[in-house]
């Protein structure tokens, strides 16, 4: 897909992406997570992104919400460990005002105390949430096994305490030591010329100050293999399995995508949902999933089912785990593989804004951004060999951690 960057002299990338569309799609991100946070101060990056839509210093909450959604238009936010990102959807007209708006609310809003005070009563009620929905909370908690004692490891929502202590100077001090010029992209994807983006652009952030990133991240060293299991007053068992994996930057990357879409992916295809669900009718879900992170990564796997069906359920897992590592995919089966990722990937660009923040995602984690075909021919360079080596690595018993919630007896 053509694109075009354009640097600011503060540092501050403006990505352009041509659409022949009347709808546009907008995203502002941050290279800043809750991993940036001291441990004292967990939920601080996701509380920002909270309070940014609460009053800037020429809006209020109300103008703030109504100025895109008066005109019809979609403006939403959330938080990640390693991205803070603001986006928007709308017509054509309301690309300045868009851009404008995004300015406002990431770099003058005021964190009033009074708003800060009424947000940490929302976000105790979200961890509230969070911690009675187990199939979610469970992902959390096992984070904090595989990345023992590392902010990766850390809720991103915080805890009680930790949110309750944060005050308007712990705020400020995050942003000046985070939100790096030189890490911050804003991305436009709409039926613009390249010329109207960056004056738009240049109109709103070319006033930013200049605050070049220095990298403090540390990578977490490998945690020692864990075997939890912890009763709650729940009805049916939950279940993680898995480690730290390959980082973004990693030549396996690629290739542990592939596994992870082969064995627990997208579509009810995957080798684990036809043996767990469909053949032997043990578990509704039973998923796997890949985080490659920019030093580290994160393998899981995930099912929930009846008390009585978990021990069954890991046996059968732990079959399948073997026959791949046993009988390494024939180049039949591995193409198969990548045919299906492949049309996953095409069908995905329909996602306008999804396909917008990826880019940007993609500048900032690697300074340039492939096309389709590109990424296409990384797939396709995936060998059979590749897949052996990443399988006995990813999918040994002997190196999977282990969450299990269960019900009270």
């Amino acid at each position: 897909m053509e694109y075009n960057v354009h640097t600011l002299p503060n540092g501050i990338r403006l990505l352009h992406v041509p659409s022949p569309s009347t709808i546009s799609h907008a995203c502002i991100i941050v290279n800043s997570g809750s991993r940036d946070e001291q441990d004292e101060k967990a939920g601080l990056a996701h509380f920002i992104e909270h309070l940014i839509f609460k009053r800037t210093e020429k809006r209020t909450t109300n103008q703030i919400l109504n100025r895109l959604e008066s005109v019809g238009a979609d403006l939403n936010a959330y938080t990640t460990k390693e991205y803070t990102c603001i986006h928007a959807s709308f017509l054509n007209p309301y690309l300045d005002r868009t851009l404008e708006l995004f300015h406002d609310i990431v770099f003058h809003s005021t964190f009033p105390e009074d708003e800060m005070d009424k947000e940490k009563s929302v976000i105790l009620d979200e961890i509230t949430s969070y911690l009675d929905q187990p199939e979610e909370a469970i992902y959390d908690d096992f984070e904090d096994l595989v990345f023992a004692g590392h902010p990766l490891g850390r809720n991103i929502l915080g805890s009680p305490e930790t949110v309750n202590n944060i005050n308007q100077a712990d705020i400020h001090q995050f942003i000046k030591e985070n939100y790096h010029t030189d890490k911050i992209i804003v991305a436009v994807l709409g039926n613009y010329s390249l010329n109207k983006l960056i004056k738009t652009g240049a109109k709103y952030y070319s006033e930013i100050p200049e605050n070049l990133h220095k990298n403090t991240r540390v990578a977490p060293e490998k945690a020692p293999l864990a075997k939890v299991i912890l009763e709650k007053p729940i009805m049916q068992a939950h279940v993680m399995l898995g480690s730290q994996a390959y980082s973004l930057h990693h030549p396996y990357k690629t290739g542990l995508l592939l596994l992870n879409n082969l064995i627990g992916g997208t579509g009810m295809s995957s080798i684990l949902n036809l043996q767990i669900r469909e053949k032997y009718g043990i578990a509704y879900t039973i998923e796997t999933g890949y985080s490659p992170l920019s030093d580290t990564g994160i393998f899981t796997l995930y099912f929930g089912t009846d008390k009585e069906k978990v021990d069954r359920a890991l046996s059968l897992i732990f079959k399948e785990f073997k026959k791949l590592k046993d009988h390494p995919l024939t180049e039949v089966q591995l193409q198969k593989a990548k045919n299906k990722f492949i049309g996953q990937i095409a069908l995905g660009e329909e996602n306008r804004i999804g396909l917008i923040i990826s880019m940007a995602k993609s500048l900032i984690d690697y300074n340039k951004i492939d096309d389709l075909q590109t990424v296409f021919n990384r797939i396709e360079a995936v060998t059979t060999t590749d897949m052996a080596n990443i399988t006995h690595e990813i999918l040994d018993e002997s190196n999977l951690s282990a969450l299990t919630f269960y019900p009270l007896a």
